[in-house]
């Protein structure tokens, strides 16, 4: 029997490409397809919207009964909503709108301790895997080394820094005794602007159609280390978004994160997870400059 879903924010970007991947797959059966109340697509066929077959489906603004899991690719605004529905009818949601308020986040850890919920600031396995490089290179290299973002979206983008870009840095923070946020300088102005010690800078850029890049810049006196991750369109972040969904249903309550998921790590349920991500470290073997051996462990004490 096929997984109900519900997806929310069905006619956003992000939406689109969950809608087509999910009637590609089979693995679910969408019964609701949701956006706010007067977007322009409402009734209309899901299918049709989203650039594949007709479905029967139509956009609407409200959540259907008896689903199974939520996905939620909206806007900060919308969450509220989503969070109350999954939380008393005790439907699985896969969260993945960033730029949610401390309240939000609030509300969101209480909805984990009624039903799963994976919380990530990004999908993408590729990205997953940066998130828990950063801190680890980050403390190989030593206080010597400046960390700077940069992160680079398409021009629609309303929430700056992004979510990931949060996640990096303060992947950085913990793993290298920094306090978070004070460590962070959002971008630099001014005659009298000089990089200060033990920052870390994170740098938001607009432009065209970009999908997503982060890229991680460690840098001292003679040399740079650039770890880059570059998304070639939504597929990556759809996919994944799905893979959560089918891996949540019928889990016990609590908050879960794509390294969950993903099998990296072992989950902690109730406990919240900074900027969707779980508190994790890489660890290199001795021999990891010839033979990139890496291996992982819980990290236990400081941010991700």
């Amino acid at each position: 029997m096929k997984k109900r879903l519900i997806i929310n924010g069905a006619a956003g970007r992000m939406g689109r490409r969950i809608v087509a991947l999910a009637i590609e797959g089979g693995f679910f059966e969408i019964v609701g397809a949701a956006e706010a109340a007067g977007h322009a697509d409402i009734g209309k066929d899901a299918g049709l919207v989203a650039g594949v077959a007709q479905t029967g489906l139509k956009l609407g603004s409200e959540y259907p009964a008896g689903a199974d899991v939520m996905i939620d690719f909206s806007l900060a605004q919308a969450t509220d909503k989503v969070i109350k529905y999954c939380a008393q009818n005790k439907v699985a949601l896969v969260m993945g709108t960033t730029g949610l308020s401390d309240e939000q986040v609030r509300k969101l850890q209480a909805a984990g301790k009624k039903t799963a919920i994976v919380w990530a600031s990004n999908m993408s396995v590729g990205m997953n895997v940066l998130f828990r490089l950063v801190g680890k290179v980050a403390q190989m290299l030593g206080d010597d080394y400046d960390a700077e973002i940069v992160e680079t979206h398409h021009r629609y983008k309303k929430d700056a820094p992004s979510g990931s870009a949060i996640t990096l840095a303060r992947n950085i923070a913990g793993q290298t005794g920094r306090d978070w946020p004070g460590c962070a300088v959002h971008g630099r102005k001014g005659k009298d602007a000089l990089r200060q010690a033990g920052t870390i800078g994170i740098h938001a850029v607009r432009a065209g159609d970009i999908t997503g890049e982060h890229s991680v810049i460690f840098s001292t006196l003679g040399e740079t280390v650039t770890l880059a991750h570059r998304a070639h369109n939504r597929y990556t972040f759809a996919s994944g978004a799905l893979r959560a969904a089918r891996w949540i249903v019928g889990k016990k309550p609590g908050l879960y994160s794509m390294g969950d998921v993903l099998g990296m790590e072992k989950s902690r349920r109730g406990k919240k997870p900074e900027s969707g991500e779980p508190q994790l470290q890489l660890k290199l073997s001795n021999n990891a400059a010839q033979d990139g051996a890496i291996s992982t462990s819980k990290f236990e004490g400081g941010h991700q």
